[in-house]
């Protein structure tokens, strides 16, 4: 990830205004721009523990800023593009049922965008999916943008239960589940002060999840998930989003034995393992080798350390998008269609 260098921001005006169009922050993170007077929501200030951070709101974002497809997916299905700056740090398309909503709002980057360009956005909030979003070493720290009257938000999903001190991706000191995510659409929504979409978008999520996992008995089955990097490559650990969709699934993680959030693995130790299936990240980015599945499935099939794996002769493979694979509302995807790989190959039981 580029290291930010230091930026002055002549364009920036908007947030130093009058005190009457900041919003107020506990901590060390400050408020944003208000609604104009007189059409701010019953129900505010609004304050959410987050990650350490308490963030107090006096009304509803009107210029929010995503800086994480997993946040922007879930704000767009809140039905608040409306109520979007921008957003940015794509991996894959967006869902069909999404694609009008995220058109109408800017996207800043496709891949993480600079602290200037996010404020020259204006935002009156900014979420992230990651720590490392709003870290040192990413798009700017929670410090700096509460400095400028910007309140931050952060995906519990990668605070809760993580310690992202341990390099890489972080470790998982215990395994996630749907509730985390539950949690960010929740805190998101009264943020917003659409508390009822939020329920109901929680709803739908686990009626698809029980839709999906009903009947499938899949015990003894190996998985083995690979997000991308050919050379070293990264396969998921016990306890993120794969985690979920393989408990969902009733399955077993071939790497369920590191708590390691994304641990990077040798091809060596993988034809060791040898599991039944793999489930193949198919990236639109292109930051690593092997993004795409096309491009990992050349790979396994071609290398000598995994050509005569098990999944890979008889081609046992089950694709996710990116986000499906990252603890996201599309962690339920990634469970509805590893369930229908699994019944596919004759894994139902």
């Amino acid at each position: 990830m580029p290291v930010l260098r230091s930026l002055a921001f002549p364009r920036f005006p908007a947030l130093l205004l009058a005190s009457a169009l900041l919003l107020t922050a506990c901590g060390p993170s400050g408020g944003g721009a208000a609604r104009p007077e007189g059409t701010a929501a019953a129900g505010y200030p609004v304050t959410l523990d987050n990650c350490g951070h308490q963030v107090t709101l006096a009304s509803a974002p009107e210029r929010a800023v995503s800086l994480d497809q997993g946040t922007t997916e879930i704000l767009l299905s809140l039905g608040l593009a409306d109520r979007m700056a921008g957003t940015a740090t794509w991996t894959d398309p967006v869902p069909k049922d999404l694609e009008k909503a995220n058109a109408s709002v800017p996207r800043l980057a496709d891949g993480r965008p600079s602290f200037e360009s996010v404020l020259d956005a204006e935002p009156d909030f900014v979420t992230a999916s990651f720590v490392s979003t709003l870290g040192t070493g990413g798009v700017a720290t929670r410090e700096q943008f509460g400095r400028l009257g910007v309140p931050t938000y952060v995906a519990p999903s990668d605070c809760s239960g993580k310690d992202n001190a341990t390099g890489g991706d972080g470790s998982r000191a215990e395994p996630l589940s749907l509730d985390a995510v539950h949690g960010e659409i929740r805190d998101l929504a009264r943020a917003f002060g659409v508390e009822e979409r939020g329920e109901r978008l929680v709803a739908s999520l686990d009626a698809r999840v029980e839709a999906a996992t009903r009947g499938l008995r899949a015990s003894g089955v190996s998985l083995m998930y690979w997000f991308a990097n050919s050379q070293s490559p990264y396969l998921a650990g016990c306890c993120g989003a794969p985690g979920v969709i393989t408990r969902a699934v009733g399955a077993e993680n071939a790497f369920g034995d590191t708590h390691d959030e994304w641990p990077q693995i040798n091809w060596e130790t993988v034809a060791d393992r040898d599991p039944d299936v793999i489930v193949l990240g198919d990236l639109t980015r292109k930051q690593q080798t092997a993004e795409t599945a096309a491009a990992k499935i050349r790979f396994l099939e071609t290398h000598p350390a995994t050509r005569n794996l098990t999944a890979v002769r008889k081609q046992r493979y089950v694709l996710l998008s990116g986000q499906a694979m990252n603890p996201t509302i599309r962690t339920v995807e990634g469970i509805e269609n590893v369930a229908a790989g699994l019944r596919d190959l004759g894994f139902a039981g």
